[in-house]
């Protein structure tokens, strides 16, 4: 081959290429002798490979927005839970192969260097992994978009099972560096915290403020590309990680003081080192406020930056060119940040500044739970943004006089609906002031957004109606089927063409297949190899020998109790005190599998924990027992385990008591494996019975309603104990020490509190509950039957795309169009 004609080393999409890429990575950007090499400096050495190859895309798609001035989406979001990033990207830019034949030439596997990957853990959980899936599909349509987060140095806490205890270790996802991200001090920003404020008249006579913050903070980007699916659109991930300002006291360190002279950068350094922590103690609020306002304020600064320096667009067109979204409250202090941009710093007025911020921003809301809502107490936020607090009260003044205006002589909704709380204490809503500074408002899952106009909003449904909007999550197939399930992605090419991974309504394509014998069996088949990966996983990871011809019945999320883990402990306690008093009892086979972390602060969450694995130990070292019935709990659950758990799974078990989960987006994932759900009717649970038809969704429990007009009416969980004899023996064995070598006092607050007041309805649910479960056993006897479910839950699940979920935000609140981009 003639080497003038020899692809780029930097931009080649070939085999050839991409091994001369890596070698050159390997030898001038990792610096190693071919003697030391391992499989992780192959990674990093592909992974940068890989960047070079987005590189010419990403900043095409920066220059192609800027040049035809097209409005661009702004997702602001405290967690971006990415995942890993190589195969991904690979599957993205369409070389996932070439990549593989190039490590083989190299005599690597890819599949052990992907291993490689540290992930990085920047969220909880839901929240975070939706905002990675909405980036995947918003650059996937080709619709300009900037994430901003922030670049916590330690992510959410490595999880560790000792005793059967949840034990937290520190995430240190950046210690071997991180290859995606590239650094832009020359863009940094300033910001303030504290100190106070000063007013004049400035020179035509006008009332202005001046805040004097006590301390300054640096905030440096580091910029993610972020490639979509099969088209040249990179968009940009940036996280903010904080620095001082003046980083080294010479003089401090010239007079021998040396921990005086890093102390600024050391404090400074604080703000993003760690996910914000467990939000009880004051200074963990202090923290979280910071870090809050800290991503926002340089996030913002930067959108005007792009649009009056860098396009060169005059600010009061800041709404027509950018449409900030808030993920949830915890970016809201943005509201009130962007007015004092505007009206502190740019001198335009407040009326017209308010009107910018209304028209830019939108709000979506993630929860039921009030105690989610984020509240600040005065105090506390009057002493962090003194500035910030005089505009809220500002922006609550003239609120409210048009609340009053529009509904005279009312002060009971005039107190219900002011950004300042009066209860236990004044306090900051910061949910109020989203929804108040925000010209769209949307719930995740049609229930949870009827629901939110009935409770936690309904004050402001009312007054502005207009305004409201239901956008039901979704996930994105690549990553959570064509990269998690290999398998099943080649079984679907074949069966109905590629075109499904853009496309997820193509899916219906297959529901003729769910009637062909042969088709199931190939399905069946690839189930099976799943499980059979999940299998040697868990034995590696637990010990625990799972058989893959057993049902696996899954649960993994968030630990909590509205989430009712513990109420799958007792249908398990059930069948275990069945096998017990009837030895010659036959019951189909299950592999009871969970994953999960409880927040550290989380006294009952962390006992539920204890509890799975103590009934977990119990069954599996019961000769007996352990013939029908196994548990396993997955330690530290993230995106990397998850590509083995989705795929894995039969029974998918969503079971939260009803009107608690906003929506849910691990169901979704689920389904589009092929498993079947047995669930409440709850979040998009409902949207996903509707799809794949309800003989084909395993459903129980109270509804929204009967859960309201019990609580209404006095619930006595008591009351259902006396009714049912199994409920009572599980809750008397789990209490009598059973599983925790005699000592009752180790589950005596999940009993005491289930018997006593029971908050999520566990008991209340648990006799529909067992039923339910024994229509799945007997369901799963069929296999004809189930998989035909399995298929068409499958060939149903197409509403469920992030593509579908990130073009309704784009087309009917953002206006963010595509964009073709030329690389």
């Amino acid at each position: 081959m003639n080497s003038g004609l020899r692809e780029h080393s930097r931009t080649g999409l070939n085999a050839d290429t991409l091994q001369r890429a890596i070698i050159d990575h390997l030898r001038y950007s990792i610096g190693r002798p071919a003697s030391v090499l391992t499989p992780a400096h192959y990674y990093r050495a592909l992974a940068l490979a890989t960047r070079d190859r987005m590189q010419q895309r990403w900043i095409a798609s920066m220059q192609t927005y800027l040049d035809l001035s097209r409005k661009v989406a702004v997702y602001l979001s405290a967690e971006f839970l990415m995942g890993p990033q190589l195969g991904n990207n690979l599957l993205n830019l369409q070389i996932e192969q070439q990549a593989r034949d190039a490590l083989s030439a190299l005599g690597q596997d890819l599949d052990e260097v992907l291993a490689c990957e540290e992930e990085p853990g920047l969220g909880n959980g839901g929240l975070g992994r939706l905002a990675a899936c909405y980036m995947d599909s918003l650059a996937t349509l080709d619709r300009p978009a900037i994430g901003y987060g922030i670049r916590y140095e330690y992510g959410i806490f490595d999880q560790e099972i000792r005793d059967g205890w949840q034990v937290e270790k520190t995430d240190n996802w950046l210690d071997n560096g991180n290859p995606w991200e590239i650094a832009k001090p020359d863009l940094n920003f300033i910001v303030g915290w504290g100190g106070h404020t000063e007013q004049y008249l400035d020179e035509h006579g006008n009332f202005r403020a001046r805040w004097v913050p006590r301390r300054f903070l640096k905030g440096i980007p580091y910029d993610t590309p972020i490639q979509g699916y099969g088209v040249n659109t990179c968009n940009t991930l940036t996280l903010w990680s904080a620095r001082a300002v003046q980083s080294f006291e010479l003089d401090a360190f010239n007079a021998g003081d040396y921990y005086k002279a890093v102390e600024d950068e050391v404090s400074s350094e604080t703000v993003t080192k760690v996910l914000y922590p467990n939000d009880e103690p004051e200074a963990g609020k202090r923290l979280r406020l910071l870090q809050q306002h800290f991503f926002v304020s340089c996030s913002l600064q930067r959108v005007l930056h792009i649009l009056e320096d860098v396009a060169e667009r005059p600010v009061n067109e800041l709404a027509e060119q950018f449409s900030l979204q808030l993920n949830d409250t915890h970016p809201s202090i943005g509201v009130a940040e962007l007015m004092r941009l505007l009206v502190d710093e740019r001198a335009l007025g407040w009326d017209e500044a308010w009107e910018i911020t209304v028209a830019a921003f939108g709000y979506t809301n993630h929860t039921l739970l009030p105690e989610a809502l984020e509240t600040w107490p005065l105090g506390l936020f009057a002493e962090s943004l003194p500035r910030h607090l005089e505009i809220i009260y500002e922006i609550n003044r003239r609120f409210l006089d048009e609340v009053r205006s529009r509904f005279p002589g009312d002060e009971a909704r005039v107190r219900r609906m002011s950004l300042i709380g009066e209860d236990g204490g004044k306090s900051v809503r910061m949910a109020h002031l989203a929804t108040v500074g925000s010209h769209a408002i949307n719930g995740v899952a049609a229930l949870h957004s009827e629901l939110l106009k009935e409770s936690v909003l309904k004050d402001f449904f009312e007054l502005w109606p207009e305004r409201f909007s239901n956008k039901t999550n979704g996930v994105t197939p690549r990553r959570f089927l064509a990269l998690a399930n290999p398998g099943l992605r080649e079984l679907l090419d074949d069966a109905i063409g590629e075109g499904w991974i853009t496309d997820l309504n193509r899916l219906r394509e297959l529901e003729p297949f769910a009637e062909d014998s042969s088709f199931r069996m190939q399905w069946r088949e690839v189930k099976r190899l799943n499980k059979a990966r999940l299998a040697e996983y868990v034995l590696v990871t637990t010990g625990v020998d799972l058989d893959p011809n057993w049902m696996f019945d899954i649960q993994v999320k968030r630990i909590h109790e509205y989430k009712r883990q513990h109420l799958n402990v007792l249908h398990i306690v059930t069948l275990y005190n069945r096998l017990k008093q009837n030895p010659d009892l036959r019951i189909a086979p299950r592999a009871f599998i969970f994953g999960g972390k409880a927040a550290p602060g989380y006294f009952m969450a962390k006992r539920i924990i204890k509890l799975i694995n103590a009934v977990g130990e119990a069954v599996n070292n019961d000769p007996h027992v352990s013939q029908f019935i196994k548990v396993a709990f997955l330690p530290n659950f993230n995106v990397k385990s998850a590509h083995l758990i989705y795929p894995a799974a039969d029974l998918s078990e969503q079971i939260s008591t009803a009107g608690k989960e906003a929506s849910g987006t691990g169901n979704m994932k689920f389904m589009l494996n092929g498993a079947l759900t047995i669930g409440t009717l709850d979040g998009a649970n409902v949207e996903m019975r509707e799809e794949a038809g309800a003989e084909n969704f395993f459903l129980f429990g109270l509804t929204v309603d009967e859960v309201q007009r019990l609580v209404h009416e006095g619930y006595r969980p008591e009351d259902f104990v006396e009714l049912n004899d199994e409920l009572r023996a599980v809750l008397d064995l789990i209490a009598s020490g059973h599983f925790s070598d005699g000592d009752p006092s180790v589950f005596a607050p999940i009993v005491d509190s289930l018997r006593s007041h029971d908050p999520f309805l566990v008991l209340a649910d648990y006799s529909s509950y067992i039923e339910c479960q024994q229509r799945v056993s007997e369901a799963w006897h069929d296999a004809t039957a189930w998989t035909r479910m399995s298929i068409l839950n499958t060939a149903r699940s197409g509403k469920f795309s992030s593509d579908r979920a990130i073009a309704e935000y784009c087309d009917e609140i953002w206006g963010v169009r595509p964009v073709t981009v030329q690389a």
